[in-house]
């Protein structure tokens, strides 16, 4: 597909993969991106998932014929976007592989490749005749040999995953689409580059000068004419510039903290503060994850469970933990039979992770009933 004269999408849907990682569902599937950028020399840039391979040459054989690939440019070595490369090597035996000095042993470790590699440094610049290749590290976004390709001449930058987003592109069409695309873009961030979000801070930064007109990440749609909104969302989730509302998350045995949880939502949504529900033991976390990364408050219903937090919201917990969320307002709440902690623990997680507990919570035993639970009294310090 052609995205200007100079610049060929050569990359494909997968509408077959359930788990992305094995971890995160891809209700509406993900496209693994690569480009060509093509002068008097030819440069791909990434490749694609293992599973891909004649899809992925064939599209290659129709940008360029019978035309060699001079240089393949390695931004990131995570196997969605790097498992072809010995593929691309065998196809076209002279092709130079171009990257930082931290994907070298990772490129031999995952392909087997070793030899022929240019090895460039932080704002090199690579001719490819009439058309410039330069590149800026970004690391740790999101893993340590991570780069960016910028394209001066068409005002490009082919970002690796930085901007990418969980959703297939639209057939014959891949421009733009922020709106169709913020909620994947969204959990994508959030499952996938959200612990990192001071490295995405320093990355655009970096970028910033480059008078961007046009982002080819690595998943999702290529960005244009929404730049600015897809620029501006990544800042505000990585610098962590938080809406008001209530991301509330449970974790329900027998229905009875559900009821509760239904409550609290009630009550916060009579009061029209907006209130994001999400059931753990029923959907991925990473939904929930989401909305933790937008709103500014955090409510979790856990039962107790062999005197602890039942595991889904506990799991729920461990991911918050992992990406370095903090500054939530929080609250918890949740039944018992005989012996109430789970509550207790989730406030000391809280405190832990720099969250601010709104209420000490409540905890109610055996079965829900709107006299032992006040769901007045939770909602009331987020309204």
């Amino acid at each position: 597909m052609r995205i200007s004269e100079r610049i060929r999408y050569v990359g494909m849907n997968d509408l077959k993969t359930q788990l992305f990682e094995h971890q995160w569902p891809l209700p509406y599937g993900v496209s693994y991106n690569s480009y060509l950028v093509i002068g008097d020399k030819i440069a791909l840039i990434d490749t694609a998932a293992a599973a891909y391979e004649d899809i992925f040459l064939s599209n290659i054989k129709e940008e360029i014929g019978e035309r060699k690939i001079d240089y393949l440019v390695v931004n990131h070595m995570e196997p969605d976007h790097s498992a072809l490369q010995a593929v691309i090597r065998k196809e076209y035996p002279d092709c130079t592989i171009v990257t930082n000095a931290k994907a070298v042993p990772m490129i031999e470790g995952y392909q087997g490749l070793s030899d022929n590699i240019q090895i460039i440094k932080e704002g090199e610049c690579l001719s490819l005749g009439n058309v410039t290749l330069q590149f800026f590290m970004i690391p740790m976004v999101h893993w340590p040999e991570t780069m960016v390709t910028w394209c001066p001449e068409e005002r490009t930058v082919f970002s690796g995953d930085a901007f990418g987003s969980f959703k297939a592109v639209p057939e014959g069409s891949l421009i733009d689409g922020f709106e169709c695309f913020r909620d994947e873009m969204t959990r994508y961030y959030a499952s996938i580059v959200g612990k990192y979000g001071q490295t995405v801070q320093a990355a655009l930064k970096k970028v910033a000068p480059l008078n961007i007109e046009r982002i080819c990440p690595t998943h999702g749609p290529v960005w244009e004419k929404e730049i600015s909104e897809v620029v501006g969302w990544y800042d505000r989730l990585s610098a962590a510039k938080l809406e008001r509302g209530v991301c509330l998350a449970y974790g329900s045995m027998y229905g009875n903290t559900a009821k509760a949880a239904k409550s609290v939502a009630a009550e916060l949504e009579k009061n029209r503060v907006v209130c994001k529900m999400h059931d753990l033991c029923e959907e991925n976390l990473s939904f929930a994850l989401a909305d933790a990364f937008i709103y500014d408050s955090i409510i979790l219903g856990s039962p107790t469970y062999n005197a602890g937090v039942f595991p889904p919201v506990q799991a729920f917990m461990d991911a918050l933990k992992a990406r370095g969320v903090k500054n939530r307002r929080f609250a918890a709440f949740g039944s018992f039979t005989w012996a109430g902690t789970s509550v207790k623990l989730l406030n000391n997680q809280a405190v832990e992770m720099q969250f601010e507990v709104a209420h000490n919570g409540l905890s109610f035993a055996q079965g829900y009933t709107p006299e032992k639970f006040d769901a007045e009294e939770i909602a009331k310090p987020f309204i």
